[in-house]
């Protein structure tokens, strides 16, 4: 029996060991998750699994244009550790149960960085005062505005593919760096 419980004992162990450095990779590294709805399209697909780079959420990095990313859409939430220790957890069970999906984290693509100047008309968006060229996209934009945003210091503006049916930064806001939660690598 004494030989039974040691075996018992160290399994936990091995199993224990094996969570805590797979939390650290989640935490730290890479994330799997999955595309909810179609704010993506043609690019992504509502149901697509893809692998995120975590290291640069980490790092505070600011993320290239065009960089597909996920975001915290909680714009006017203050992130702490504590978010970023509970989101795979969360991500974990929405693996195993659709339903349990997050509803505020999204994946879109960076249109603007910090000082950044942009327009919304004649079915483009303006960077800087120069269109750009978004061959990605699902589509002309309908969307218009008259008003220009300026991105400011430690945020990013970010964007669906599929335009005309995304809820973005042209309705929340311009998303704060730490709220930027990775990079699409897959």
């Amino acid at each position: 029996m004494n030989t039974f419980l040691h075996e018992v004992c160290e399994w936990l162990y091995s199993i224990v060991i094996a969570l805590a450095i797979a939390m650290v990779i989640h935490i730290f590294f890479f994330q799997p998750t999955r595309v909810s709805g179609e704010s993506m399209m043609p690019t992504l697909k509502n149901g697509e699994y893809l692998i995120v780079s975590k290291w640069s959420h980490v790092m505070g990095e600011v993320p290239d244009y065009g960089d597909i990313v996920i975001i915290d859409s909680r714009v006017q939430y203050p992130r702490t550790w504590k978010d970023d220790v509970a989101e795979p957890m969360n991500n974990y069970l929405a693996f195993f149960d659709h339903d349990l999906q997050t509803k505020n984290v999204w994946v879109k693509r960076v249109i603007g960085r910090p000082g950044d100047t942009l327009a919304f008309h004649d079915g483009k968006v303006w960077r800087n005062g120069e269109p750009l060229d978004e061959p990605y996209i699902n589509g002309p934009m309908e969307y218009s505005s008259r008003e220009e945003v300026k991105v400011p210091e430690g945020y990013v503006f970010c964007m669906g593919d599929n335009r005309n049916h995304s809820s973005d930064s042209r309705f929340i806001g311009p998303v704060p760096i730490d709220h930027v939660l990775g990079r699409v690598i897959w």
